[in-house]
């Protein structure tokens, strides 16, 4: 067994690379072998989103506070509140992020393949954020 005592891991700015606006990611466990399983706590200020980006093996997000959107290419844009869990297939490109004027918190979960867990593409432009 081993337990990953809450404040033991360090928080982290999300980089700009990736994300547009104020993100916080809180590490909750890695990839250990045989497990290719990661999970970290996200927590978008108001505004703030992820780029367009898609998951080898698809992602699991699980809401825990506040009020965020998130939307899949060619899809409307839906909004996300606790207690949500949203699931985006293997290679579905897709965004997620805080609502405007609410932050918003989840736990991010993703598999990686051949060692990558996800693949960054453009940023979500202020038109498609406000769809």
């Amino acid at each position: 067994m081993d337990i990953k005592r809450n404040g033991s891991q360090a928080s982290g700015k999300g980089p700009g690379d990736w994300f547009t606006g104020m993100v916080r990611i809180d590490p909750l466990f890695q990839v250990v072998s045989p497990s290719c399983a990661a999970g970290n706590a996200v927590t978008f200020e108001p505004g703030a989103r992820t780029a367009w980006h898609t998951h080898p093996l698809g992602q699991i997000l699980i809401v825990t506070a506040g009020c965020g959107r998130a939307q899949r290419e060619g899809g409307p844009i839906e909004e996300i509140r606790p207690g949500d869990v949203v699931r985006f297939e293997p290679g579905e490109k897709h965004w997620h992020g805080a609502a405007p004027t609410t932050a918003m918190t989840h736990i991010a979960v993703q598999e990686s393949l051949d060692g990558k867990a996800v693949d960054w593409m453009e940023h979500v432009s202020d038109a498609q954020y406000q769809g």
